[in-house]
């Protein structure tokens, strides 16, 4: 099964933030049932950023699915959810976008956590430098 191979990798994700020079590189290895965060871009649009992770997830249909991802300080305050409205078994790893997030001008890091429908919070995350202005 791909995901079972998957799971057993490790690998040395470089999340990106518009070509900032401060962008976080971490080695991750995905938890296996869980949804992973696999890659963040933030982008600045204005004075809110466009937010877009790379899920992937041990999606089996509506029983099982990675149902959210959330953007967040490292101090764990939530800035944002994105809801994810139906499963994406055929569709893996997948990517969404979250728009018109409010990053606060003092936080320069964010994490993005996903969330399995079942499980909840489990899975690996990701850390990415906040693009500055």
């Amino acid at each position: 099964m791909l995901w079972r191979s998957f799971a057993a990798m490790t690998l040395v994700v470089i999340v990106a933030g518009c070509g900032n020079a401060d962008d976080v590189a971490e080695t991750m290895v995905p938890a296996e049932g869980c949804a992973n965060v696999v890659d963040v871009v933030v982008e600045r649009s204005g004075d809110r950023f466009v937010v877009t992770a790379t899920v992937q997830s041990a999606d089996t249909g509506w029983d099982r699915y990675a149902d959210a991802w959330e953007v967040r300080t490292m101090d764990g305050d939530v800035l944002g959810t994105r809801v994810l409205a139906h499963p994406h078994v055929d569709e893996q790893p997948f990517t969404r976008s979250l728009t018109d997030v409010e990053i606060p001008g003092t936080v320069t890091t964010v994490e993005v956590a996903a969330r399995d429908s079942v499980v909840g919070f489990c899975g690996t995350t990701a850390t990415v430098a906040v693009p500055a202005s």
